[in-house]
This record gives structure tokens, sequence and C-alpha cells, in this order.
């Protein structure tokens, strides 16, 4: 356990710490069948609101991998490697532990997920970092977008032909569903929304919040760099946009119009926070978002944990069925007074202000978790 830097991005922990919160709302529906269409992902080309969570969290791996490595790097430490390759398999674990929680049945566990995809991105770009300029990381991500571009719509999917883009006709569910068999996310089976090709371009995702922190390091003034924030905000929206007509807008296959419009939408949304808290000064709003975003990793695992454990654990109910502590709680308090999509709401609602106020408690004892 560590204490904060008094020299952070602000910025950075207040847009960690609405990711956090947003995560926390749409993982936590009080039914799955009932959801505000913005509180959904798309079904499957499209995006939602709930879809730029993700990209987010890689985007914000990016710039505190150059935030926290830059100083380091150019005092020229050798102890850099070790750490990283630590922090990368601690997250793949915890991903594995919490996709297995609480059976841990290994015949079927699922093998991708978002911390093992989180774990993945952060190695290869903190190892990127070190080792190349940020030209070159430039560079890289760009030809990154290309090559998943190519091979999504150039190569035929073996064994039904020509190139796809549907759920089971595109070539990163065939990779999937060859190489993890019965690994896979439960809902589809054979092909997986972290599965192993579509990590490609979450590398890029992840790059350019490289990109925004080099920008941030540079000797600019504070104005001149909330502007080209917002520049190159529209940049990469422009371009997803133009790319989204020839290789859709897609989490689950998380295309390269994807990673440029999620990027683009991540960069305005910073560009907010920057300017608000960092150069204008007004923080007074920015309290819940710091608690949810100096615990990030903590808040995400244990929200997980604690929805599994209340869909497992039982109760006997009125009518001497035993029923889910979830649903008994969530009958009683929410769905026996509200509309169903507004009871839903309301658990979601309370998810996210229970994790705050327990997060609120470690922020007062100056308790952060860190990997």
């Amino acid at each position: 356990m560590t204490s904060e830097k008094p020299e952070r991005l602000l910025s950075l922990d207040i847009f960690r710490g609405m990711t956090v919160a947003a995560m926390i709302l749409v993982n936590n529906p009080g039914s799955w069948t009932d959801i505000y269409a913005p509180l959904q992902h798309a079904s499957w080309h499209g995006c939602t609101p709930t879809d730029w969570i993700f990209p987010f969290f890689l985007f914000i791996v990016g710039v505190a991998i150059t935030l926290s490595l830059q100083k380091r790097k150019e005092r020229g430490d050798k102890d850099l490697v070790l750490p990283i390759l630590k922090r990368a398999g601690i997250l793949f674990f915890l991903g594995l532990f919490l996709n297995g929680f609480p059976f841990f049945d290994l015949s079927q566990i699922r093998i991708p997920g978002v911390l093992q995809r989180i774990a993945i991105v952060y190695l290869a770009t903190a190892l990127l970092f070190l080792k190349t300029s940020w030209k070159t990381q430039g560079t890289i991500a760009a030809a990154l977008l290309l090559f998943y571009w190519a091979i999504m719509t150039l190569i035929p999917v073996p064994g039904i032909g020509k190139p796809g883009l549907e759920p089971t006709n595109n070539l990163a569910a065939w990779l999937d569903s060859l190489l993890l068999p019965g690994h896979l996310w439960a809902k589809s089976k054979v092909w997986d929304p972290e599965g192993l090709l579509s990590t490609i371009p979450a590398i890029s995702s992840a790059i350019i919040g490289i990109l925004l922190g080099h920008w941030l390091n540079s000797q600019k003034d504070s104005a001149t760099k909330a502007s080209w924030i917002f520049i190159f905000a529209n940049v990469c929206l422009a371009i997803g946009l133009i790319w989204d007509t020839v290789f859709p807008i897609n989490k689950n296959l998380w295309t390269s119009s994807y990673v440029l419009y999620t990027g683009g939408i991540a960069l305005h949304i910073f560009g907010m926070c920057y300017w608000i808290s960092d150069v204008k000064g007004y923080t007074f709003w920015t309290k819940p978002f710091l608690v949810y975003g100096s615990n990030a990793i903590t808040v995400f695992f244990l929200s997980g944990i604690l929805a599994r454990l209340l869909g497992v654990l039982w109760i006997v109910g009125e009518s001497g069925q035993k029923i889910s502590w979830k649903l008994y709680l969530y009958e009683s308090l929410f769905s026996s007074w509200l509309s169903p999509i507004n009871a839903s709401l309301g658990w979601a609602i309370t998810q996210v202000l229970l994790w705050l106020f327990l997060m609120w408690i470690l922020y007062i004892k100056k308790i952060f978790i860190k990997i």
C-alpha cells in the first residue's frame, strides 16, 4: 500500500474514477432483461456509451505508463522490466481468479477476460514505451490497426470461405474456437469479446493514451496542450467514422474503426477533465471520482467477487423455495415497488453508491492498493 503522490495529474484519476463508476453501473443491473439502451452493449456492429468503458480503461493504462515511467526511463533505471512483468502477471492471474470464482472448474474456466486483456496490453505497451520513441509508438499503433483490418477483411476464414465480420464467420472467432475450445465466454461458446486476435488492435487503444502522455509531458503551456487534445480527438473520431463505412465499429471484434472512435471520445472527455480540474482548478466536484480512481483495480475486482457471491449464496424465501441473495434483495428492495426497468437501474445505482462508500473509507484512511 502506498500514498498518492502530490504531483499526480488530477484529471487522470478523475477520468479513471468516472470509468470505474460507469463500469460498476453497467455490470450490475438488477435484471439483464430490463436495461435502458445506453447501458447495454451494442448487439454487434455499432457503439453505445457502455461500449466506451473498456477502451477507456486501456487508454488510461497508456497515459499512466507514460507518466509513471518517463522519468525513470530518462534516468536510465535498469530495473524496469521485472516490475512490468510482475504487474502483468498479477493482473492476468486476478482475471483468471475472477472468471473461476467461486467454483474454479478448470475444465471450462474462461481464459480471456477484461483483466487478462489489460495485462497483455499493459505488458506490450509498457515494454514498447521503454524501447522506442513516441514516433515509433505512433507508427506501430497505426500499423497494428491496418494489419488487423487487412487480416479480418482479406483473409478467408478456414472452413467457411470468404472473410466475414459476423459473430461466427470471422477470423477472430475461428482462432478463438481453435485455440481455446471450452474456455471462451459462456454466452457465445465459440468466440470471445476479449479473444486472442482482437487483442492486437486493443494495444493501439493504449498507445493512444501513451501518445497523450507524451504530449502532457511536453513543455507546451497548458492551454496549448488542452487545445490540441481536442484537435487530436476530432481527428481520431473523423478517421474512425470514415473507416466505419468499410470496417464497422464493433466492440466484440475491437475493430480498427472502434479503436479510433472510442479513442477520440476518450480524448474529448479527458480533455474536459484536464481543462476543468488541472488547468482552471475547479475541483469541488471531483472527490467521488478521485475516490474511485485511487483504487480502481481493487473496486473492479471486489465488485466482481460480490456480484458472484450474491448470485450463488441462497436463502429460503417466503414460498419455501431457495432463491439467491441477489434475487431476494432485488425483489424486496426494488422490484416490489418500481417498474422493471427502473428497479434494474435502481439496483445498479445502489451498487455504485455502495462501492463509493467502501472506497471512501479506504480513501480517508489513505489506503491505496496498488499492483
